[in-house]
Parts: C-alpha cells; sequence; structure tokens
C-alpha cells in the first residue's frame, strides 16, 4: 500500500507540473482511485503539498546531486523531488524506507539504470546533506529559494510592500491552514454545532471574525453528521467578511455577478434570512449546478442562479434595480497559496493585468444596476494591488460620483486595522493566519 499510495502521489504531481489543474481536485480523485486507505491518505496529501509548496527549495537542494545529468524525464525528477521533501521536511518515515521506496517505483516505471540514478542520488543527500540557502548572496533571490517562490512574484511583492512584510507573506504560505465552517443559522446555532462538534470528537473553537464562523483545530469535519445534513458550509474566515461587509438586510434584491460555486451567495441568503431575492451570475453554465446543490443543502430559496458573463449584465437588467451588488471578481488567486500551492508557479504578469482589465470591465458594467442607496462590495482573494488597491484607486479617478463608503472604513475592528488603506481592507495571510484578501464597500457620493 505504501508503494500504492506513494505512486500515486507521483502522479498527481506530474499532473499538475505538466498539466495545470485545481490539487485539491486531483488529489481526491487520484485517492479514490486507488482506494488509499484513511491512515495513509494524511501522509499522501502531506508529500503531495509539501513537494509542490517547496519545489523551488528541493531543486536547489537537488542540483548539486544531478547536475552531471544531461536531461532527466520528468517523472524522474519528480520522483526525486517528493522523495527529498519526505527524507528533509518529514521525520515519521527514516530515509531508508522512503530510497527503498523511491528504488522500487523506479524499477516499475523505468530500466535499471534509473532506479540506479535514484538510488545513488538519494544516499548521497542522506549522507553528505544538502547545500544551505544561507550561500545565497542576493537576499531576494535567497527569499525566493527559501520559501519557493517565483523571484518575479517576490520581486513584484517587495516593490508592493517591502521586504519585510514580503518575507512575511512567502514564510506564512508555507504553513498549514486549518478549515473553517460557517454554521447555517437557520437551522442550528453556533454553540449548538461546537456542542455537537465536540460531541463527534473534534477540537473546535469560534472564529473572532465571524458570529458564524467556527474553525476546526482537529478531526475531520466532512465526516461529521453537521455537515453531511447541511448545517455547516466550509468557508475561509476572510471570505466570510465579504457577505457581513454587503450589510444585506431581509427583503433586499441584491445582484451576485460572479456568484459560483455559491459559498458568498449562500452566506448572504443566511444573512437576509432567507427573505428577499437573489440574482446569482456565473459565466460557467456548469458551475451554476454547484449553487443549487448547495442552496438546496442549505434549505435556502431565494437565489436565483443564472448564467451570464459579467461584463454585459447592464443589457440583461433594469437600471438601479438592486439594493445591493456583490462583485466577487475572477481574479489571480494569490492570497490563497496556503490551500492552493500550485498557483504560485503557474501565475503570470500577463494573467495578473489581464485579470485586472477584466476585474475593470466588470465594475463599470455593473454600477447602472445599483439604486441610487445601494452598496456595491468589490472583492478578490489575491493579494497583488494591481488588483486590489490599484484598480479601486483607478475606478474612482475615472468615476467620481463613486467614493469608498466611510462607515465601511470605520466599521473594521481593530484587530484588521494594518489591512485598511484609502481603498479598502486588504488582508494578508499573516495578519489573521487566514487567506490573503480585498474587500471594499463603493457607494454613489452624498450630495
Amino acid at each position: 500500500m505504501a508503494n500504492n499510495m506513494r505512486e500515486a502521489a507521483l502522479n498527481v504531481l506530474l499532473r499538475i507540473d505538466n498539466h495545470g489543474g485545481y490539487s485539491h481536485l486531483l488529489i481526491d480523485r487520484e485517492m479514490n482511485l486507488n482506494n488509499i486507505s484513511e491512515q495513509d491518505k494524511r501522509l499522501f496529501t502531506e508529500i503531495v503539498y509539501g513537494t509542490l509548496e517547496r519545489k523551488l527549495t528541493i531543486d536547489y537542494y537537488l542540483e548539486p546531486f544531478i547536475k552531471r545529468q544531461k536531461k532527466l524525464k520528468d517523472w524522474v525528477r519528480m520522483l526525486l523531488r517528493m522523495s527529498v521533501y519526505q527524507m528533509i521536511f518529514l521525520d515519521k518515515v527514516p530515509p531508508y524506507a522512503i530510497i527503498n521506496e523511491a528504488v522500487e517505483i523506479a524499477k516499475k516505471n523505468g530500466h535499471k539504470g534509473i532506479s540506479s540514478l535514484i538510488n545513488g542520488v538519494l544516499r548521497n543527500i542522506d549522507r553528505k546533506g544538502v547545500q544551505s540557502t544561507e550561500d545565497i548572496s542576493d537576499p531576494v533571490e535567497r527569499l525566493s529559494i527559501e520559501t519557493s517562490h517565483p523571484q518575479w512574484l517576490i520581486e513584484r511583492w517587495i516593490k508592493q510592500y517591502g521586504y519585510e512584510v514580503t518575507q512575511a507573506i512567502a514564510n506564512n504560505h508555507l504553513q498549514r491552514t486549518l478549515m473553517t465552517v460557517r454554521i447555517q443559522p437557520l437551522k442550528i446555532t453556533r454553540e449548538q454545532a461546537i456542542e455537537q462538534l465536540f460531541d463527534e470528537g473534534l477540537t473546535v473553537e469560534k472564529s473572532t471574525l465571524s458570529d458564524q464562523g467556527i474553525i476546526i483545530q482537529s478531526g475531520n469535519v466532512l465526516k461529521t453528521r453537521l455537515y453531511k445534513e447541511g448545517y455547516l458550509t466550509i468557508q475561509d474566515e476572510s471570505s466570510m467578511l465579504v457577505g457581513h461587509y454587503l450589510e444585506v438586510l431581509r427583503g433586499m434584491t441584491v445582484l451576485d455577478a460572479c456568484s459560483a460555486p455559491g459559498g458568498k451567495v449562500t452566506h448572504i441568503a443566511e444573512l437576509m434570512e432567507n427573505e428577499g431575492y437573489i440574482k446569482a451570475y456565473d459565466i460557467h453554465k456548469k458551475k451554476l449546478k454547484l449553487i443549487h446543490e448547495k442552496t438546496k443543502s442549505l434549505n435556502i430559496s431565494i437565489v436565483d442562479p443564472v448564467v451570464g458573463d459579467a461584463r454585459e449584465l447592464r443589457d440583461k437588467e433594469a437600471a438601479e434595480s438592486f439594493d445591493r451588488i456583490l462583485i466577487d471578481a475572477p481574479c489571480s488567486g494569490l492570497g490563497v497559496i496556503r490551500s492552493k500551492p500550485d498557483l504560485k508557479y503557474s501565475k503570470t504578469k500577463e494573467d495578473i493585468s489581464r485579470l485586472a482589465s477584466i476585474q475593470q470591465s466588470i465594475l463599470n458594467n455593473v454600477l447602472s444596476l445599483l439604486k441610487s442607496d445601494g452598496k456595491l462590495v468589490y472583492s478578490t482573494c489575491t493579494i497583488d494591488k494591481e488588483e486590489n488597491e490599484y484598480l479601486v484607486k483607478q475606478f474612482l479617478e475615472e468615476n467620481d460620483e463613486f467614493e469608498v463608503d466611510p462607515t465601511f472604513i470605520a466599521s473594521i475592528p481593530q484587530s484588521l486595522q494594518s489591512g485598511v488603506t484609502p481603498y479598502g481592507l486588504q488582508l494578508l495571510p499573516q495578519m489573521i493566519n487566514s487567506d490573503g484578501f480585498f474587500i471594499t464597500r463603493l457607494q454613489r457620493v452624498k450630495k
């Protein structure tokens, strides 16, 4: 089973490295296909995520031991990477066992020369140790290698935030994130949910950011009755703030311009106590199924999922017809690297600029749909200023009838004040040990 589990991990890592794809979805799929035991699932996930998180660091460690090789096949390099990750960063499996299992996988997938190469490289590393990153003289390059972030990304964040903040961001991305869930308050109170989760053997605590939030410290919440029966929704604490800052009331008419997979729109419906109307647009027809499933499991009836491009909504809806509008815009996702480490290798500067253009287009398109006394929340799960602070600044310069709602800035608690800018709230992952997120609330200028 150990080799089967490690072969499955190798398959997932190769698919992510060569073809992209969402790491968490590929991990679930591979575990199910290979019938990996509950006992092995944790190590399987650790090997995949850990190898992804530390890929550039591992390559730095490997380089002196493979520099004489003309060209390594992708699967051979990845097998070395995942083996080195286990040897350097994990301590439960002894190095000789990791090496032996890697050699067996090499024998199965290649010829004797490859298995000998794997054996020789790994035994050399075990015997000699790896080179220190302290040998790298350039501090930017060193931070890039130490935290396994592409150097262009480190350089970009240093320009936007400075070296020390960037160092804190990059180091935080190497930490494991705790799962958080949101109660369905129309079905259960947070106190009742916590009591029942304790009874099922989980260790949990209240979120301080959301009165619906619960932080899972240990145990598998996905196997609990509350989760299976729609009393809980998985949602990061930062993400829960989006619905909170939309300031919805019962009976309102709300537009969610980019609604899939449905975490925020169902939260909004819960905050409205399932009274009113929410038009939930998304450009991807297949993803609307996720919204239907989520609303059904939570017993939500006021959400109306519709296919539509957020850049074209003013042609589909009447002017000034919504009390509240949420634009949870498509973005680079650079705030959720902790849970999706492959993102940091796949995104480019061009991706960020392209997405910023789309975000600006969405904002400009839905303006006319907001009632004169309405409020609009713009949010992203990225920390890049081009998609957040700079974008809102440009928007306000071009649309002087709008402003950042001063009551929004005033309502931000002291614990988040370090993220406040003139253009909104920029949460960095190290601030509250949560996802990086940007949130702002706009309104028409009061005259």
